[in-house]
């Protein structure tokens, strides 16, 4: 995110706070009484963005969103499916068996 989106999305906040329309112009003004620099497009793309979110329903959905996903849940076996499910397979451990130094040929200087 750079220094001028930054800026901006603060700028939205703080009109939303004090209860002022969002527009391109203030946006730009609260830049400028900031000492921000930033591309011109930037406050009209934020001034279009609050003309169809409500900048206060994003700021309480922050936490709702699905963003990262996780691994999916196995379904639920059914009433039917779950009498008839067979019981978990045993693992077999298989022990290893520690190999000797002459095996591998460590005894160089024997």
């Amino acid at each position: 995110m750079s220094i001028g989106e930054l800026a901006c999305t603060y700028a939205c906040l703080i009109l939303t706070d004090e209860g002022i329309p969002i527009t391109a112009e203030k946006i730009a003004t609260l830049l400028k009484a900031s000492n921000v620099e930033c591309e011109s497009y930037w406050p009209t793309l934020f001034s279009k963005l609050a003309e169809k979110k409500n900048i206060n329903d994003l700021i309480l959905n922050v936490g709702a969103g699905g963003g990262v996903g996780g691994a999916p849940a196995a379904a639920a076996p059914t009433v039917r499916g779950a009498t008839e499910a067979a019981p978990p397979a045993e693992e077999k451990k298989e022990e290893i068996e520690e190999e000797s130094e002459e095996e591998f040929g460590l005894g160089l200087f024997d």
